[in-house]
C-alpha cells in the first residue's frame, strides 16, 4: 500500500541548490562519508538530482534550474538556515569536513543539552552543526544549564 511518507524518509528533509552540484555531493561523501542513495544526472552535465544519506539522515541536492524556484547558494554569504547532523563521532568527522575543504566556525565541545557539536561552513556555503549525543540531560536539569549558561558573559568580554 502506497504511504503518504515513505517509511525511508523522515517528514522533513532538507533541499540543497548548488551551482556545481556534483562536486558538492563528492565533497559531502568525503566530508561526511554521505552514501549516494539516488541519483539523476540532468542536461549538460548538471545533476538533476540527487540523495544522500549519512547514518539515519537524508538530504538532496540539485544544481539550480530556471524552470523552478530553486537558487543556488552563494558561498560567499551567511545561510540564513543550518543543518544539524547527527554522526557517530563528532570529532573525526569535523576533522573529515576540514580535510575535504570546510572552514571551522566553531570547534567542537561539549555543549549543555547533552550534545558534542561543532560548527563548519562548506565550500558552497551552507553552515553544518556536527554532533554525537553524549549525554542524556532530564528536562529540569537542561533548564537549569541553559539558566546557569545564560548569566555568563559572552566569550571574549572583559
Amino acid at each position: 500500500m502506497t504511504q503518504a511518507i515513505p517509511n525511508e524518509y523522515p517528514g522533513l528533509i532538507p533541499y540543497l541548490s548548488i551551482r556545481g552540484a556534483a562536486q558538492a555531493m563528492e565533497f559531502y561523501r568525503k566530508a561526511f562519508g554521505a552514501e549516494v542513495a539516488y541519483r539523476i544526472n540532468g542536461p549538460e552535465g548538471r545533476l538533476g538530482h540527487a540523495e544522500l544519506r549519512v547514518g539515519k539522515a537524508c538530504f538532496m541536492l540539485a544544481d539550480p534550474c530556471d524552470a523552478n524556484s530553486h537558487m543556488a547558494a552563494a558561498p560567499e554569504h551567511s545561510s540564513a538556515i543550518s543543518l544539524y547532523l547527527y554522526v557517530e563521532d563528532v570529532d573525526t568527522c569535523f576533522a573529515q569536513a576540514l580535510t575535504a575543504g570546510a572552514e571551522q566556525l566553531m570547534a567542537p565541545q561539549d555543549m549543555f543539552y547533552g550534545d558534542r557539536s561543532g560548527m563548519l561552513r562548506d565550500p558552497y556555503g551552507f553552515v553544518w552543526n556536527l554532533a554525537s549525543h553524549v549525554e542524556d540531560v532530564a528536562p529540569d536539569e537542561l533548564e537549569r544549564r541553559a539558566a546557569e549558561m545564560f548569566t555568563q558573559p559572552p566569550p571574549g568580554t572583559p
